[in-house]
């Protein structure tokens, strides 16, 4: 089997029970752009990832969301405006790790649908 089959993720799939209230959370608030929408599907591009929310097809895809890591340049500058904006924060910005001379920061949210999503960024100190 080949190392490279796969060559990149190309969309993640995140559930939802709202899908216009959703719409606004990714496009209003987070600033994403909205490629297109259905009946039961929103497509958004965010740097060369799309992002689907979809109302799910059977009720065991309800509430199966992996954690997306939304890379920021400024997580406090962000975090502020997002606070701001009413986004639920499971935490503050704060440093997980500190390899060499780079510091990753996350700070953990919620979006209306009840996901946990993360804000990551990464400094040279």
């Amino acid at each position: 089997m080949e190392t490279n089959m796969i060559q990149k993720v190309g969309q993640v799939g995140i559930p939802v029970k709202d899908l216009d209230k959703a719409i606004h959370f990714y496009k209003d608030i987070l600033g994403l752009s909205l490629l297109f929408k259905t009946d039961s599907m929103a497509f958004f591009e965010c740097n060369g990832l799309r992002l689907l929310l979809s109302l799910p097809e059977k009720e065991e895809f309800t509430n199966s969301s992996s954690v997306i890591y939304f890379q920021v340049e400024n997580i406090n500058k962000i975090y502020g405006y997002l606070v701001g904006e009413n986004v639920t924060f499971i935490d503050e910005p704060h440093v997980v790790s500190r390899i060499g001379h780079t510091e990753t920061w996350m700070a953990f949210f919620k979006d209306t649908e009840n996901n946990t999503h993360a804000l990551i960024c990464e400094l040279q100190i």
